[in-house]
């Protein structure tokens, strides 16, 4: 997974200082108090919400909330787990060097369809009609590679030049068997 800047504002926490306890369910934040679990959003987000009243004469209240009840709501996705595991593979020495590689093959298929199959711009409007354009762009530029890859594979040319030989070598007409 690409590398995502944290998106919590200046001068306060950021996320990952709000600990979560898998064991009893909430989120622990810098001043250790415990944030309860309050909801679960259709989004796949899990909302974990301070007490407003210890809240008030918190220390750290500029740090961590501007909101005007005092309470600070902490939300962490369902597949939190999953994402801290792909930031731990990409900075083991094998994550580091497939990254690496990441200019080369992705964004490079992205650069190409934007500059050479149209893909600055949609002609159509709806997401069906956006999303079948997309599936159908993507699915000839693959074609297409799997055509220049058949082509250079060695196989191939060992083919070609088989059919070759076979087509010109054989100067008989063909007799029909009755």
């Amino acid at each position: 997974m690409p590398y995502k800047r944290s998106m919590s504002k200046r001068g306060f926490f950021y996320s990952y200082e709000y600990v979560y306890d898998e064991y009893y369910n909430c989120v622990v934040c810098p001043n250790d108090k415990v944030l309860p679990y309050s909801r679960t959003t259709k989004e796949g987000y899990r909302e974990f919400k301070s007490n407003p009243n210890e809240c008030k004469v918190c220390q750290y209240l500029y740090k961590c909330t501007e909101s005007k009840n005092h309470q600070k709501v902490v939300t962490k996705h369902i597949w939190e787990h999953y994402i801290d595991e792909a930031e731990h593979v990409r900075h083991s020495p094998i994550g580091k060097e497939s990254y690496a590689l990441r200019s080369q093959t992705i964004e490079r298929v992205f650069a190409d369809a934007k500059e050479k199959y149209g893909m600055r711009y949609t002609l159509y409007r709806g997401l069906t009609k956006v999303t079948n354009w997309v599936r159908l762009k993507f699915a000839c530029m693959n074609l297409k590679k799997l055509a220049m890859w058949a082509w250079n594979s060695l196989h191939f040319k060992q083919f070609l030049n088989y059919l070759m030989q076979f087509s010109f070598n054989t100067h008989q007409k063909p007799c029909l068997i009755s």
